[in-house]
């Protein structure tokens, strides 16, 4: 006997957007915020659900180490690729940052 599939597949799915990753799934709640003019879908996430990953902040450009609670943001006209993780803190204070973090040359970018 084969195993269950816990989500049927669609026919004719071309790719996943952003609406396809449920809340739940990552233990975090999911909300719309206004910034720079454009409507962003905040998500949550719990730092169980980050386990075993670890993201760079555009906030701060520092490293989210893995099992941290964070924020997933992306403009809401977006898919997944325009997500980004960002620190609680850096996302509460991204009004009050300067225009852009200037990283060294071999930094990398997200």
């Amino acid at each position: 006997m084969s195993p269950r599939r816990n989500r049927p597949k669609a026919a004719g799915s071309s790719g996943r957007s952003a609406e396809d990753d449920h809340a739940g799934r990552y233990g975090g709640w999911q909300s719309t915020e206004s910034w720079q003019g454009e409507d962003w879908s905040v998500r949550h996430v719990a730092g169980a659900g980050a386990q075993g990953k670890t993201y760079r902040c555009p906030g701060c450009d520092q490293l989210i180490p893995s099992g941290v609670p964070h924020v997933v943001a992306w403009p809401e006209h977006a898919g997944v690729d325009d997500r980004r993780h960002w620190h609680k803190a850096c996302w509460n204070a991204k009004d009050r940052r300067t225009t852009r973090v200037q990283r060294s040359r071999n930094a990398p970018r997200f």
